[in-house]
């Protein structure tokens, strides 16, 4: 293999078996080298495939003059996502992340630590998400000694939501929002009844964060299963009221109708929120 181009001491980039461009990192890799030379591949640390060009243009820019040490720490909280919490990550989490994680540490050196005002609710409807952020914190100061609070794991939550989600970080903070303002709506309703620690809570969040996604996308569900709608309609008033509140909120937050098959998913998921998991 050889090198295509060298973006600096420790990064350069080549083209694989199949001729795709990939990002090679190692300390010393690119030290003296020049396109066209063969590469030393036992200093090959990680590599990096990056299918847009576009993205990958971006990634190498951004990591041109960028400490190595900064670079292996991003990359190694990805594969800690990837490998020990299953995610399936869209690839602009390499610009992302790297990015923020770089600045991160600039500005804790210089002494700014940003609060972050969704950090509770980032907790509570992002817990996997948010596992990354507290793994990411953690080897920030085993490696580096900086000691970031749990604001920081926050954010670095909410560039995996939008990873996983395929969404900006605008986005982010406005299903963050709806999913606050929803769960508000049944807990105003049904109280304790809400078994917040089961697996029937788990889906109605996963379910709502894709909702969110098709709102802000306006891919809302066809009314395909008219009959079942009102089925679950006249049997489940009451979750059914809950989910028309859902709805109003919906309306007037967001200006957008939800379907009727929309409301009658939400109906029930609400439903089985409030069984006990062996129901």
């Amino acid at each position: 293999m050889r090198v295509y181009k060298v973006i600096n001491n420790n990064v350069l980039s080549a083209f694989d078996e199949k001729e795709r461009e990939i990002v090679l990192m190692g300390r010393g890799i690119g030290f003296k080298a020049k396109a066209g030379d063969l590469i030393d591949e036992s200093k090959i640390e990680k590599v990096f495939h990056i299918e847009n060009s576009a993205l990958s243009r971006q990634f190498q820019e951004i990591i041109s003059d960028m400490p190595l040490e900064h670079m292996q720490i991003s990359a190694d909280i990805i594969s800690y996502a990837k490998n020990e919490c299953n995610m399936k990550l869209n690839q602009s989490i390499y610009v992302a992340l790297t990015d923020h994680i770089n600045y991160a540490i600039e500005r804790y050196r210089q002494g700014i630590q940003l609060p972050n005002a969704l950090l509770g609710e980032i907790r509570q409807f992002y817990r996997r998400e948010y596992l990354v952020g507290e793994y990411a914190i953690r080897i920030l100061t085993e490696r580096l000694d900086i000691h970031f609070s749990e604001d920081e794991a926050g954010f670095i939550a909410l560039h995996f939501v939008n990873a996983v989600y395929d969404t900006t970080t605008h986005d982010a903070y406005a299903i963050t929002d709806m999913l606050k303002q929803s769960m508000a709506i049944v807990k105003a309703e049904f109280g304790d009844s809400v078994q917040e620690h089961s697996m029937h809570y788990e889906r109605f969040m996963a379910h709502l964060k894709f909702l969110a996604r098709r709102i802000s996308s306006r891919e809302l569900l066809d009314d395909e299963e008219t009959e079942m709608a009102e089925e679950i309609k006249r049997k489940y008033t009451k979750e059914y009221a809950c989910a028309r509140k859902i709805t109003d909120y919906i309306r007037e937050r967001y200006h957008t109708e939800l379907t009727g098959e929309e409301q009658m998913y939400l109906t029930i998921h609400i439903r089985r929120i409030l069984m006990k998991e062996n129901e």
